[in-house]
């Protein structure tokens, strides 16, 4: 299969290469970037993390691809889709939308140009109906950029997550479908 690239404005949105794991577990696996994502991640909590996405890849076709900023090839984080899986999930085998940038990126844009890039290819590339995204109510980066995107609380579908303890257990639902997408403004 050919290796997926997708460019943006400022950004590349790809597939992973051995390298970048190292890289993206060392910026992204900070106190700060995953106070909302259940704490730090352990070796085994790293490798499950690594498979994930690589099993999401090679099933779907799509995962939370790496983000790369063009202007210096820095590795930012990730933002991509995948099919919804926690146990016990309302949204189970729903596209789901999902990013991690490293902190030193946060507040430029880059999550909401990426997330917009990663919707234009859930509807227009992968042939999605509908894409939901999940966060916990403290999160309130997450669920801004989630409302900025045009999405919308969805709280009927909110579920606990019983793999983890508050504040991470409770999650709540964001979701866009593609009239709205295709109809928002800009």
């Amino acid at each position: 299969m050919a290796e997926f690239r997708h460019e943006t404005e400022r950004l590349v949105l790809r597939d992973w290469r051995e390298e970048d794991w190292a890289e993206f577990f060392r910026h992204t696996n900070t106190p700060a970037v995953m106070r909302w994502l259940g704490g730090q991640l352990d070796e085994a909590g790293m490798a499950a993390q690594r498979e994930r996405v690589e099993g999401s890849a090679r099933r779907n076709g799509f995962c939370f691809w790496v983000v790369e900023r063009k202007a210096d090839g820095a590795l930012l984080g990730f933002c991509g889709l995948k099919r919804a899986d926690a146990p016990g999930s309302t949204v189970t085998g729903a596209v789901e939308i999902g990013w991690r940038l490293r902190e030193d990126a946060w507040g430029q844009g880059y999550a909401r140009e990426a997330a917009t890039a990663a919707l234009d290819l859930a509807f227009g590339h992968f042939g999605a109906e509908e894409v939901v995204a999940l966060t916990v109510e403290g999160n309130a980066g997450s669920w801004g950029l989630m409302r900025r995107l045009g999405m919308r609380r969805r709280e009927e579908l909110d579920y606990p997550d019983e793999r983890y303890d508050p504040p991470w257990r409770d999650t709540i639902v964001y979701s866009i479908d593609r009239a709205a997408w295709e109809s928002r403004d800009g």
